[in-house]
């Protein structure tokens, strides 16, 4: 089922609601951990952030989210507090018990004193191809999901990203439908970073459509360079998505390249992309 454009108008300013703020819930756990033994991505060290939510019971199948650039979904503070969020939500059932996996972009140590760490980010995520999606489940989540009790069914398991974590969600979706059934993309860098700009003309003419569901945000302020210019990125990209009859929602603001607006509207994009779980 495909969804009309929703069209929003406001100052980039875009306030958090109560559903962002902690509540009198019981309250999920977070732990950190690293991880440096990648093969896919061969000398990258990273952190990572395990989210198990209270009402987790070992004897049921959890779903999965896992979150790109983690570290800033999880900020206390940040625009997307997602411990905080699931926490609510959880506790109203408005979406169901689910375990958070974020991480961050691998970084590779410098090997001159006083040099950087270099980043492979924009590697990771803006690169077309499998290689994050086999790092996710052939190293990653394995540790990271030891001992938990996570769904195997592609429709209780997303993925989610800001800007190249944003393309990110979106191909990990696309190499694997059989594992994640759900993508959010928020700013999503659907330009010509490292080939993503060819991403609407892939989701027309591949037939059938793949089993996903997919949330885009962007804004109208977003960014123009040579790379692309987002805001247009991501209408050819919601445009192909409603041409391929994907089940899909975009929302437009006038916010530019941040987290703000998806951020305050990331309560609701949760209560839309798991609003059938379980099915009958």
């Amino acid at each position: 089922m495909a969804l009309s454009v929703s069209c929003l108008h406001g100052a980039d300013d875009y306030p958090l609601g109560p559903d962002s703020q902690v509540q009198a819930v019981p309250r999920g756990e977070v732990r950190q951990a690293r991880f440096n033994s990648s093969r896919i991505f061969p000398g990258t060290t990273r952190e990572y952030f395990v989210y198990v939510p209270k009402q987790y019971d070992p004897a049921k199948p959890a779903c999965l989210m896992v979150f790109f650039d983690g570290a800033g979904f999880m900020r206390a503070d940040g625009a997307f507090r997602v411990p905080v969020v699931f926490d609510n939500l959880i506790a109203r059932r408005e979406m169901p018990v689910t375990i958070a996996v974020a991480v961050n972009p691998g970084t590779i140590e410098p090997t001159l004193p006083g040099a950087k760490a270099r980043s492979t980010r924009s590697l990771e995520y803006d690169s077309l191809g499998d290689a994050t999606t086999r790092f996710l489940l052939d190293e990653l989540l394995p540790e990271a999901t030891k001992g938990l009790n996570v769904t195997s069914d592609p429709a209780g398991r997303a993925v989610c990203g800001n800007s190249s974590g944003g393309i990110a969600a979106f191909t990990v979706a696309w190499e694997r439908p059989d594992v994640f059934g759900k993508v959010i993309s928020h700013i999503g860098s659907f330009t010509n970073i490292r080939d993503g700009h060819t991403y609407p003309a892939l989701v027309r003419k591949t037939k059938p459509a793949k089993p996903i569901r997919v949330f885009l945000q962007e804004g109208s302020n977003d960014l123009d360079n040579l790379h692309g210019n987002w805001p247009l990125a991501n209408r050819d990209m919601a445009a192909a998505l409603k041409f391929a009859g994907y089940d899909h929602k975009v929302v437009f603001g006038d916010g530019g390249h941040s987290g703000r607006h998806g951020g305050a509207i990331f309560p609701d994009t949760l209560r839309w992309l798991w609003r059938d779980w379980p099915k009958p």
